[in-house]
Formats: C-alpha cells, structure tokens, sequence
C-alpha cells in the first residue's frame, strides 16, 4: 500500500490544501492526544450538568423555535437521532465524494477542538470512515448557512449512524452494506451528539477549501498566460518595472508583477522601451507636422495593466484562504462548551456569513481573471489586433480551415456566464425557521457558486493556453525567457498545432486535465530556478 502523509487534526492547523489532499484519499489523518484530553473533559463537564438538571439547549431541549420545549432524560437521545433523519432534505444532484469526505474531515477537527461534548467513540468512527474512503452521499442544495449547515450535516450524519447512503471504491450503496465491508459499526448518538455533527459549516467550507484550490492554479496559469502574451507580442518592458509598482505597492499588484517579470527573464522577445525611441524615430525621414508608426508605444491593457487587474485577484483569494482556514480550525457549533471556564454557552458560531462574504469575494476577482484572459484570447484570433500572426490562428488554408474561430465561442459565452455567477449570494437572507433564523448567510450557496465558477473558468484560461501555445508555433518560442521556455516545452509535448484535422473538444479536454489535475503550476517557484 503507497504511504499516504498523515494530518494531526487539532494539533496543527488543517489548512485547505489538507482538507484537498485528505478529500482525494492523498493524505490519512488521525487525532492529537491532547485534544482527545480536552474531549474527555468537554464529556464529562457536559454529563455533570446533565445530572445537575440544567436546561441546555439541543439537549434537553427541542430545536429552534420549539427551545422552549424540555425533553425528558428517557427521550433526550431519541432526540438526536429524530433531528438528523428530519433534516436529511436535501436534493439536487449529489456532492462530488472527495468533496463530502474533506466536509466529513472538516467536521471531525471541529469537534476534535474539545468545545463540543462529544464521546471519542463518535470521533473514532468518524477518523476511520475518512481513512477507509466512506464518503457520505450528501445532495448539494439544502442549507442556508445560519445554524450551520443542517441539511448537508444531516446527510452526512445518517452514514454515522448507519442510514442512508454512501460513496465507497467509487460505488453508491447503503451505509450499512460499507460498514460491512469495511467491519466498521454504525454508532447510536448520545445526547448532544446529533446537534453537535450538523451545526456548524463543514459543508460551505468543505466546497470552499475545493473552490480555492482551483483558484490558486488559475491565477498561477494566468500569470503564465500574462508572460506568453508579452512573449508573443513583444511587450514593452516597463509596465513590469519595479519602480513602476513601487509607487502603486498593493501587495497583490507587486507579487504578480513580479512573478510574470520572472517568468520570462531572459527572453529575446521583450521590447525594451530605451530601444523604441530610436527605431520609431527612424521611421520619418520628412520634416512632416504628424507622421503615424506601426510600433506600439504602449501595449493594450490586457497585457500592459495585468499586474493591476489581477492585484485584487491575488489578495481576494489571499483573504479567502485566511477566511477559510479560520472558519475549518474554529469552534462553530452551538452550544459552545468551555470545560476549563466551567462554561455552557449558548451563541452563533455556526452563522456562515464569513464565508459567504469571502466566495463572494472570490466570484468577483475569478470573473475578473476571465475578462483578462478572454480578450487576451480575442486579442490573439483577431487578425486587426494580432500583430502579423494568421487570422484565428488558423495552420492551413484560410477559409476552407477555421482554426481557433470555433473555440473563442466557448470563452465568450462562459466569461458572460461567470459575470452573471458573481453576482452576490451573501445579500440575499430570506428568514425562515418560524423566523428563528431571521438573517441567514447563504454561504453554502456561495461556496457553491463559487465552485462552480471556478470550474467554468479553467475551460476559459485552458483555451487560452491552446492559443498561447498555438501562436508560439507561428513566432518568438526560440527566444522564450528561462521560466516561460520551461512551462512551453512541457506543454508543447502534449500540444499538437490545430489544423482542422481532429475534433478541437478532444484538444480542451486534454489540456485542462493537463492544467489542473497535475501538479504542473502549484507552485511556479520552480520555473525561475536558473538551470
């Protein structure tokens, strides 16, 4: 069996590249001890004030607007399980099952954090179903992400306790025939235990952690995008000057600058601006008041402004990654139990608008990433603004093949989709729950968007890349920068010149699986490494 990284939950941070990793069955996890101290605590602090008869909401208690309604201790775990099968209501197409196992993971830390009053013995079952791949059957549309993700939750707790369905070795079946064949036994919830595994907001930040992954390689493909465009239009050097950047120093602006400038260090291809003086000069022999150059004395803003359109993208994905990590290492149930303050707290932490606010966020800087990307994609088909490459790229004769002309419909119209997608979820609260929920996040909704977004938008930087890879066949690829040249000879093995003669989808196809189901551009460090 290959040897899979194991993640400490609640002993170090889980990150979202954990919660990926962990969903996709490339890392295990198991449980800090010291945190399972704090567990056994959390437990016995929660049975002493059952015994001393308080009144604790979701325990002795019904739910929501009913709070005011004290179950008796012979009913109060019948309780739990009534709750988890109530709100098992979702439908809709199922969640992706490497996407319901990072939820799964991400509830286990929380509770794993010891404010939640859980047995270990729910902890366990839940460390082994991750481990084993027993990925809960959750449907995607359900939660309004204020008491936390109840439908998805709920979804997801009918698999602990043996009901329901599951993803298991890619086969739908029941819980119960998984538990099976794995030897694992459904548990029967104690109190608080079925409140405890569906109020909180493992499912937004689940889908999320997903969303963010995917927008961390479209901004580091756009960033290779951007070098291509100044590779293969001879782009001025200094909208990347450092001085330039300096004196507008947003974070985000000065890293991508930076980056891109990196990526093609070294290239012959670049326009040195002290070099355009003379040459445009040279151009007009006549003492003539006006006379009109074919050289470009400032590139158009798809490539020239790149650092500052995709500023903003880097610094939204950098907070949303802040925000989300926050909310999957977070306490985020209700009630709050703080052993050591001998304190029962009854609060919001599962309200999601945090997250909400931050895929929102992120809907709005990815669509901007592929308004970039489609009119560079534009910019290269149209024969007025090619600068001497053929009309829509086409290798043949013009007229009887098409090149690229098809393709560009796929860009447009997904960009046009994606403007409408960022349009914002975190607005949009409806009251419900006999207007106990009177303001409700709908960041489940948002994480949703965003993902699908996110998924839109690698078909629109995928053909950009085709393009990219299609104008270096026609120019300037012998004389590509150290990092540029490194990225075009890996890709250009798999690229075959368009020419009519196959079926372009098949072409997308690849290059997308190419692009963001490898490990090509995680991390572009490794393409400024001198050789």
């Amino acid at each position: 069996m290959t040897h899979r990284p194991t993640v400490i939950l609640s002993g170090n941070d889980l990150g979202y590249k954990d919660i990926v990793a962990i969903g996709i069955g490339d890392k295990r996890i198991a449980m800090d001890e010291k945190a399972l101290g704090r567990c056994r605590a959390s437990r016995q602090f929660l049975e002493e004030a059952i015994k001393e008869r308080k009144i604790i909401y979701g325990v002795n208690t019904s739910f929501g607007p009913m709070c005011n309604k004290i179950i008796n201790d012979s009913e109060i775990e019948t309780l739990q399980t009534n709750l988890i099968v109530s709100h098992a209501a979702g439908l809709g197409a199922p969640i992706l099952p490497y996407i319901a196992l990072g939820i799964l993971a991400i509830r286990l830390n929380t509770l794993v954090k010891g404010h939640s009053g859980v047995r270990i013995v729910l902890l366990e079952l839940m460390e082994n179903m991750i481990n084993k791949g027993i990925a809960p059957y959750i449907p995607e549309c359900g939660s309004v992400g204020a008491s936390g993700d109840l439908i998805h939750l709920a979804h997801m707790s009918l698999s602990i306790i043996g009901q329901g369905n599951v993803y298991y070795k890619n086969q739908l079946m029941t819980a119960k025939q998984a538990f099976k064949e794995t030897g694992l036994t459904p548990l029967k919830l104690s109190y608080k235990e079925g409140l405890a595994l569906m109020n909180g907001t493992a499912a937004m930040t689940g889908i999320a952690a997903f969303a963010l992954f995917g927008a961390s390689k479209l901004l580091n493909i756009a960033c290779v995008n951007a070098a291509f465009a100044m590779e293969i239009f001879g782009g001025i050097d200094d909208a990347f000057d450092e001085d330039l950047h300096s004196v507008k120093p947003h974070p985000g602006q000065v890293a991508v600058s930076k980056t891109i400038k990196k990526l093609y260090q070294g290239t012959g291809n670049i326009t040195q601006r002290k070099e355009l003086h003379q040459r445009i000069r040279n151009q007009n022999d006549e003492d003539i008041p006006v006379f009109e150059t074919n050289i470009n004395v400032q590139d158009v803003y798809s490539i020239r402004c790149t650092p500052q359109i995709l500023a903003p993208v880097k610094e939204t994905l950098d907070h949303a990654i802040a925000t989300i990590e926050i909310e999957a290492n977070s306490t985020n149930d209700n009630p709050i139990i703080i052993a050591e303050s001998k304190k029962i707290i009854h609060g919001g932490n599962f309200h999601g608008q945090s997250i909400s606010f931050a895929m929102d966020s992120l809907c709005i800087a990815i669509s901007t990433l592929c308004n970039l990307s489609e009119r560079r994609t534009n910019k290269l088909l149209d024969k007025n603004l090619n600068e001497g490459l053929p009309e829509h790229l086409i290798s043949g004769e013009k007229g009887l093949a098409m090149g690229f002309m098809g393709a560009q419909y796929l860009a447009t119209s997904t960009t046009a989709e994606n403007r409408n997608l960022a349009n914002p979820m975190s607005v949009n609260s409806i009251s419900c729950n006999a207007t106990n929920q009177d303001v409700v996040s709908m960041g489940t909704v948002a994480a949703r968007k965003a993902f699908r977004l996110i998924s839109n938008a690698k078909h629109i930087v995928t053909l950009e890349i085709l393009a990219d890879l299609q104008a270096l066949s026609f120019r300037n690829s012998d004389m590509l920068g150290r990092g540029t040249r490194k990225i075009y000879e890996i890709l250009n093995e798999e690229f075959r010149v368009y020419d009519n003669s196959t079926i372009f989808h098949d072409s997308l196809v690849k290059f997308r699986k190419l692009l963001f189901s490898s490990q090509l551009f995680n991390n572009l460090s490794i393409y400024f490494q001198e050789e």
